[in-house]
């Protein structure tokens, strides 16, 4: 029997070089939810979708994608696992050579031998979706950085995964385009039955359309919770991060020795 959870992390510990990145995270994404993982830079959000993906492996714990271990080593079993992931890369990452219509066509020919007939009508039906079919014969170059996005946004959905990934997918958007994507996020994750999993720092955006938050601080998980209970929680911390606060745990300066002694005076 499947478990409610898609994905699992379990006592997960990850460094680069001796600076730890992820201490002991223990995650459960449920079925069909739309799952935010936030904090400040540097606080092994991306990682965590590395790890998800097999780019890298958990040094110790693991990390299970319906009841299986994510794990680069086992190759053929990582190729399947990945034709079930879609991933939307920050600034949507498109091939700038390729048009709308072949960047959305590219795994689906590279994946399946599906006649040119049919990549034809499920790249047309994918980019309706994101409300860009119009704008399939354009090239990248043409795109605002919102229809980009959503380019991105059709081609990682091609395949109609079971697990959507988001990395930043807010950064560096105009407020409309930030709210059509947002949008779309919460209405692809419902419409196609998929689970969905936002790494951001955009805490308002966020908090309107996720189901379930899990915030990081220096590689570990300092609260999780519904969008309610983050809002409420009294952390110091959480609320600096939740309400923008500029005064908090979190200092802007570097640590340092005080300013008076670098300057000998």
């Amino acid at each position: 029997m499947a478990s409610e959870y898609l994905v699992e992390i379990r006592n997960l510990t990850y460094a680069y070089g001796p600076r730890p990145v992820l201490v002991n995270i223990d995650m459960a994404i449920p079925r069909g939810k739309v799952v935010a993982i936030m904090g400040i830079s540097g606080s092994g959000k991306t990682t965590i979708l590395r790890l998800i993906g097999g780019v890298i492996a958990a040094q110790r714990g693991e990390v299970l994608f319906d009841g299986q271990k994510v794990d680069p080593r086992a190759r053929a079993q990582l190729y399947r696992q990945r034709r079930r992931m879609g991933m939307l890369f920050q600034f949507g990452a498109l091939f700038t050579d390729l048009s709308v219509f072949d960047n959305v066509a590219f795994q689906v020919r590279e994946h399946t031998d599906l006649p040119e007939s049919m990549v034809r009508d499920l790249v047309l039906m994918k980019l309706h979706a994101v409300g860009l079919r119009a704008a399939h014969a354009s090239m990248p170059g043409e795109l605002s950085g919102g229809m980009a996005r959503r380019v991105a946004l059709a081609r990682a959905i091609a395949l109609d995964p079971a697990l959507m990934m988001y990395d930043e997918p807010f950064t560096g958007l105009d407020p409309i385009a930030l709210g059509v994507t947002a949008n779309l996020v919460r209405r692809l994750n419902s419409a196609l039955g998929i689970t969905s999993i936002v790494v951001t720092h955009d805490v308002a955006e966020a908090l309107k359309i996720v189901d379930y938050v899990y915030y990081l601080s220096q590689g570990r998980i300092v609260a999780k919770g519904t969008p309610e209970e983050m809002r409420a929680n009294p952390d110091p911390l959480v609320r600096q991060f939740v309400y923008g606060q500029a005064e908090g745990p979190v200092s802007y300066q570097y640590p340092s020795r005080p300013i008076a002694e670098e300057l000998g005076v």
